[in-house]
């Protein structure tokens, strides 16, 4: 296997230190198990506030009913499409099926994301050399096993399977789940992918009808708050011992990889057999979806607080990754110095403390040996 010298990695600081995935005997040195960081011992001992099990229904109850024939999952004017001529050629019931097999769409992308994070998570534990980030990624890997779980258990319940995943999204994922360069790994899982998860989990959050899958979103918060912290411990021991020259390598991939995911992420042509479903050409719904709301709908959306591009690029803005430089690709879109002159507080950071205090009031009761937990 090919050793990439430690300035591919760009990590400057012990604890992101990194090996070869082949090479054991390293994990094995008597001398490595003395190095631990403490660095992330906060987040890894704070776990046992946010465990929760999307298999035990005193966390999450999967029979409760919801009927995706006739109600939304996500309001109509939530559903870009149903507010354009396209709503004009179906009837209700047609209405609610495609915004919620949109909703499904998305969805899908989060589950086969969270599949994407704990394959990431899983991998970096073969890599990370510190005892301490070691022990965090194999934290996180659980984690996003559960996520997994627990979206995979939703889709199964509202309409039996996930959508595959659509072709930008698992070329992301596939690029940072394989690169052996731990930059990418960290900035793509922790800042990019992250941030995106947050600002669609706020979303979902904030508007789903869906009672179920509000609880559920929430309960991934109380994980993803963590796992962003991981990224923020990152950036700030890493980012300011780079080199100019190393710098600009992580800001230009993170802003070919911004522009990549807003052009094509969300796009119509990503689904295009939704449509098909219903006899609508994807062109045309493209069509209608810009004559309703102009050439400019993106930047519009990007407004809204909850939108997930606005959100990762304010991730990568507090990071410190955006400099002049690269700050115009941002900008096309998004008032930066508003940006720049909002708190540090991450959206929906007041969703997942809410969900911590249900989860240690469910926790306190958890079994001690021979009690069950109360459903």
């Amino acid at each position: 296997m090919t050793v990439l010298p430690d300035d591919a990695h760009i990590t400057h600081d012990p604890a992101y230190k990194v090996v070869a995935p082949d090479d054991f005997p390293s994990m094995i040195d008597v001398d490595r198990y003395a190095t631990r960081s403490n660095a992330f011992d906060g987040i890894i001992g704070a776990t046992h506030d946010h465990f929760w099990d999307p298999y035990n229904a005193a966390y999450l109850d999967y029979d409760q009913p919801f009927d995706v024939t006739r109600e939304h999952i996500m309001p109509p004017e939530r559903v870009p499409e149903l507010m354009t001529a396209v709503a004009d050629r179906l009837d209700e019931g047609q209405q609610i099926r495609l915004g919620n097999n949109i909703t499904r769409f998305r969805l899908s992308g989060i589950l086969h994301g969270e599949q994407g994070a704990l394959s990431l998570s899983a991998s970096l534990c073969d890599i990370l050399l510190d005892p301490g980030a070691q022990e965090y990624a194999a934290n996180q890997a659980r984690e996003e096993a559960r996520h997994v779980a627990g979206f995979g258990r939703y889709i199964a319940a509202r309409w039996g399977k996930p959508y595959p995943c659509s072709p930008e999204l698992g070329k992301f994922l596939n690029e940072i789940v394989l690169s052996p360069i731990v930059y990418k790994k960290l900035v793509g899982m922790q800042i990019m992918l992250e941030g995106l998860a947050m600002g669609a989990f706020a979303d979902t959050h904030a508007y789903t009808r869906d009672p179920l899958l509000k609880r559920l979103v929430q309960l991934v918060m109380t994980d993803e708050a963590f796992h962003h912290k991981f990224g923020k411990i990152w950036a700030d021991r890493t980012l300011p011992k780079l080199s100019p020259e190393e710098h600009e390598r992580v800001e230009d991939w993170a802003a070919h990889v911004f522009e990549s995911l807003l052009f094509n992420l969300t796009s119509i042509s990503q689904r295009t057999y939704i449509y098909d479903e219903f006899g609508l050409d994807w062109q045309w719904v493209r069509d209608a979806v810009r004559e309703a709301f102009g050439h400019n709908m993106r930047r519009k959306a990007m407004q809204e607080s909850t939108n997930i591009f606005r959100v990762l690029v304010k991730t990568l803005l507090k990071a410190g990754i955006i400099t002049e430089r690269t700050r115009h690709v941002y900008a096309a879109w998004l008032d930066m110095d508003e940006l720049a002159g909002e708190g540090e507080t991450m959206l929906g950071e007041a969703v997942a403390a809410e969900g911590i205090a249900y989860l240690r009031e469910i926790n306190r009761k958890r079994r001690v040996i021979g009690q069950k937990l109360p459903a």
